[in-house]
């Protein structure tokens, strides 16, 4: 067994919410000055033909490494990206008591198969199950969604485009470098929850770990916007420290582009030594 590291109330008007989250934002482009760009990751993007970034948060080293800053910088629709701050808001609301509650199918068939069954949180994230959270957010109702967000400062907060929709392809963005940010706050368990909540949050992320290191992550996939555009965010875990990456790439061949998000974080992350070389 791997060794594991651990890694509202909120009344102001919704226009200081949002004057605070720009100013996050407006943080986060500014500090893209401190991040080194490493025009050499490019050859795996143009490898696998797609246009994209991934920003390298290696807190082993202190390093901060990106390609394509500008891309970085700009906000993206979170797509399946926002389970994760999803699945806190539902526990902390008492929506999910554990990771052992499950989640009722309605009967009704869905495109990917594997939705089309009862669900946990656990495997609710690592199928990514759209319908599950589509019931997260009628129950927390759009003014909470909006005021969960507006807490954390995540992305703009934004909950236009319907309360089953805002993440998928409504009005929410998040950059890549403000997606690294919350992921260090929630490695951290500094985010306003229950430290059990963000723990388990974390728990359900994982996707994979060798002798002296865990991989968690979650993907992403903007499919209902003009340009469809595919993430994966997430950390390593090191016993130095851990690694944060978030990749954002455009998917124009839809699902034959979806291998590509993964394959090119892991190109970097092996390249920057967060991950072990292909055998």
């Amino acid at each position: 067994m791997p060794p594991r590291f651990d890694s509202l109330r909120c009344l102001a008007p919704l226009g200081r919410f949002l004057a605070v989250t720009s100013l996050l934002f407006v943080t986060s482009v500014a500090h893209a000055s401190e991040w080194r760009e490493r025009p050499e990751w490019g050859r795996f993007f143009s490898a696998a033909g797609v246009t994209g970034t991934i920003a390298v948060d290696d807190r082993r080293s202190g390093e901060r490494s990106v390609w394509n800053p500008g891309r970085a910088a700009t906000r993206f629709l979170p797509a399946s990206t926002f389970k994760i701050p999803h699945a806190l808001f539902a526990l902390e609301a008492g929506i999910v008591r554990d990771e052992f509650q499950v989640f009722r199918w309605d009967g009704k068939p869905r495109e990917i198969a594997s939705w089309n069954r009862d669900h946990d949180l656990r495997s609710s994230m690592r199928n990514s199950v759209v319908w599950v959270y589509q019931d997260f957010a009628r129950q927390l109702g759009d003014e909470r969604e909006r005021r969960e967000m507006a807490r954390i400062g995540y992305g703009n907060a934004d909950t236009s485009g319907g309360v089953e929709r805002f993440w998928l392809d409504g009005g929410l963005r998040i950059s890549p470098y403000e997606q690294i940010d919350f992921l260090a706050r929630l490695y951290r368990n500094e985010l306003p929850y229950a430290r059990e909540h963000q723990r388990l949050v974390k728990d359900i992320l994982i996707v994979e770990a060798g002798r002296d290191w865990i991989l968690r992550a979650k993907t992403g996939w903007a499919a209902r916007v003009q340009v469809a555009h595919g993430w994966w965010v997430g950390w390593v875990e090191h016993p130095a420290g851990p690694v944060f990456f978030a990749l954002n790439i455009e998917m124009p061949n839809g699902s034959a582009d979806a291998p590509k998000r993964e394959a090119i974080a892991r190109e970097v992350l092996r390249a920057a030594g967060a991950l072990p070389s292909k055998p």
